[in-house]
């Protein structure tokens, strides 16, 4: 945690729980990637936080915007974005929407299916679309499901369609896993479209761009290569598979450029056992799955987690949060070491949590309120 988000909560003593974002830390990590990455334009994931004070701070520093719904379309737009500079990223659309968005000026549309790229032909005439392939998401710590994406053969064939129904068949996309710490893992999605490119020039369609996706990593328990390191992997298998004929490319971060840039501050509500005989502790806080933590379903998102006794002697804990839903429980089968010290009503801090965490808590969920966020 910085002295500005250390002040903030000094100062101020917010309720908890609480997410405290520094938007200087949002902005170096743009920054960053650009510096990494000059030859992508940077689209950013507004599912990931899609706070107005950072979407104006970014569309002010030049970004793009990767969006999900109509609603993230206006959010975008409402900040300073022009059309030009938002794509509608999901490939699950409802007509009506693929129609507003381009009432609204969108251009550029992804999909992975004959359906969907009928949808778009029949509501948005001469946008620019392109295909998502499946990748594995292997090394990725929130790997994504087979639920977007299809088969490289039928992206060739579904871009090969595109012409024919008015559209501009512009590119292909790929997401390699969310908190991906493997630099080489594109090269193998790369591969796959370097040969779609290829495929589709000999019948005569010349694609233009690649959706490098997301998946760069925010510091949680374990160290993560730099921007620089991705950049140079992600440029070295571009120039291996595509040769002198480099395709524009784009990225979609949204972990990386929001995710540690914020800290949740939460209270200890209970400390309990269950069972006279059983040593093990529970540590119940005021912030849960349904709270914002969402991300530690399965244990995949390990956050860094302090306290105001750190340097004490510390056990493992079980983890919880405070609704009467059993599946409310961050940490139990790798428990968390916490400092035995701690009492209920100490605070702790959750790092990390810049991204995925208000959004996740948009439902009053057993009458918990949303998670309250401050951006300074």
């Amino acid at each position: 945690m910085n002295t500005k988000i250390a002040s903030f909560l000094e100062e101020r003593r917010p309720e908890t729980p609480c997410l405290v974002l520094d938007l200087d830390v949002v902005a170096g990590n743009y920054q960053a990637l650009a510096e990494a990455m000059p030859d992508s334009r940077i689209f950013y994931a507004v599912k990931a936080n899609p706070a107005p004070q950072i979407l104006s701070l970014l569309a002010a520093m030049g970004s793009c915007f990767d969006t999900a719904s109509v609603v993230e379309i206006r959010d975008a737009l409402a900040a300073g974005a022009t059309a030009d500079r938002i794509s509608f990223g999901n490939t699950i659309k409802k007509r009506v929407d693929i129609a507003t968005a381009y009432a609204l000026g969108i251009r550029l549309f992804a999909f992975d299916s004959e359906a969907e790229l009928r949808k778009i032909a029949e509501v948005a005439p001469g946008a620019r679309v392109f295909c998502r392939i499946l990748t594995s998401g292997e090394g990725a710590e929130w790997p994504l499901s087979r639920k977007f994406g299809c088969e490289p053969c039928m992206a060739r064939d579904l871009l090969a369609m595109a012409p024919g129904l008015g559209l501009d068949a512009y590119g292909v996309s790929f997401h390699v896993g969310s908190q991906q710490r493997d630099t080489g893992a594109w090269d193998k999605a790369l591969e796959s479209a370097a040969g779609i490119f290829r495929d589709l020039a000999a019948q005569g369609i010349e694609l233009k761009m690649v959706n490098l996706g997301g998946g760069f990593p925010t510091k949680y328990l374990k160290e993560v290569p730099t921007p620089e390191a991705y950049g140079r992997a992600i440029d070295a298998s571009l120039r291996q598979h595509f040769g002198n004929r480099l395709p524009e490319t784009i990225i979609e971060p949204g972990r990386g450029m929001v995710g540690n840039a914020g800290v949740i501050q939460s209270e200890v509500v209970l400390i309990s056992n269950k069972s006279a005989n059983d040593n093990t502790r529970w540590v119940y806080l005021d912030i849960g799955k349904f709270g914002g933590l969402a991300e530690t379903m399965d244990e995949a998102i390990r956050y860094p987690i302090t306290t105001i006794h750190d340097g004490d002697a510390a056990e493992p804990a079980i983890l919880a949060g405070p609704t009467c839903d059993s599946a409310d429980v961050l940490y139990e089968k790798n428990a968390y070491p916490m400092p035995v010290s701690l009492a209920i009503g100490d605070k702790v801090l959750i790092h990390g949590t810049g991204a995925y965490t208000t959004t996740y808590s948009a439902v009053a969920f057993n009458g918990f309120a949303p998670l309250q966020a401050y951006y300074i």
